[in-house]
């Protein structure tokens, strides 16, 4: 068992023919992942990696029973792609594209929303992999990554990397590791992502990777005390060091006041009895898996 994807996953590319969605096809078929079609409109009936093209989603959907979207579109065109993803019936969609506006990451979530029974993550994140699985709906670099026990679920693509190597070389591996993204609006968050791990047979822990900006760390971390949360969690919030007045990297990275800070964070978890890092070599050393 694994969360959000696994062999079942059937997946189409939107965007498939520019340099990122061709580049990230190959990796991801490399890897094991059932990419059934490619979505570009007005290449239909071209083919890249050996995968078919349509010119819809819903197009490429009826033809091969696709249950899942990775989106590699400009950030101008990720609106009508999400809408159209949604509307087509894909159950995950995964939003790689950057600098997404936010009425358009709203209209696109309200919709997912609206229709109940889909997940999207992201945008601007890496996407989701479960590695005994061997299926990956991202842009994670594949070797690092090793079947095991621990889910992962961050804010940052970077140290989502750092930390699976991580545990890959501690011989604990992954279950599964989720990028939800660093924008200030996103699909699945934290405690969506706390929920499914707590589901599956194949964690036995969870990692948690936060940075400054939002208060969706406090939030979960109210989730883990007031749920009495079954399995061990350690946490690492990035940002600690950030001067403040300086503008981080992430849309969602915005402090305000005295809300979203590291500290705020820190403590948040420290009263839910969740270890915190204070470096990502330090996690697998606070591990109770």
């Amino acid at each position: 068992m694994s969360i959000i994807v696994d062999q079942g996953t059937r997946v189409i590319v939107q965007g498939i023919t520019g340099r990122e969605g061709r580049f990230h096809t190959a990796s991801m078929l490399q890897y094991g992942t059932n990419i059934v079609a490619g979505v570009t409109p007005g290449k239909g009936g071209e083919e890249v990696e050996g995968v078919p093209v349509y010119d819809t989603a819903a197009e490429a959907v009826t033809r091969h029973q696709a249950n899942t979207s990775i989106m590699f579109v400009p950030a101008r065109f990720a609106r009508s792609a999400i809408l159209e993803a949604v509307d087509a019936g894909l159950s995950t969609i995964v939003a790689i594209t950057e600098g997404v506006a936010h009425k358009d990451a709203i209209e696109g979530m309200a919709r997912a929303k609206q229709r109940g029974d889909t997940i999207v993550i992201g945008p601007n994140c890496p996407g989701v992999i479960s590695p005994s699985k061997k299926t990956k709906v991202g842009i994670m670099p594949n070797h690092i990554f090793k079947a095991g026990r621990v889910g992962i679920v961050s804010r940052s693509g970077s140290l989502t990397y750092e930390i699976a190597w991580h545990t890959t070389r501690a011989e604990l591996g992954q279950s599964t590791c989720v990028g939800i993204g660093g924008d200030a609006i996103i699909g699945l968050d934290f405690v969506g992502a706390l929920k499914m791990f707590r589901d599956d047979d194949e964690t036995e822990g969870v990692v948690l990777i936060g940075e400054i900006g939002g208060n969706a760390e406090e939030t979960a971390a109210a989730y883990i005390a007031e749920t009495g949360y079954p399995k061990p969690v350690v946490a690492y919030i990035a940002g600690r060091m950030a001067p403040p007045g300086k503008r981080m990297g992430h849309a969602g990275a915005i402090i305000m006041g005295e809300m979203g800070t590291a500290r705020s964070k820190i403590d948040a978890f420290a009263a839910a009895s969740v270890p915190v890092a204070d470096r990502p070599s330090q996690i697998v050393g606070l591990l109770r898996v």
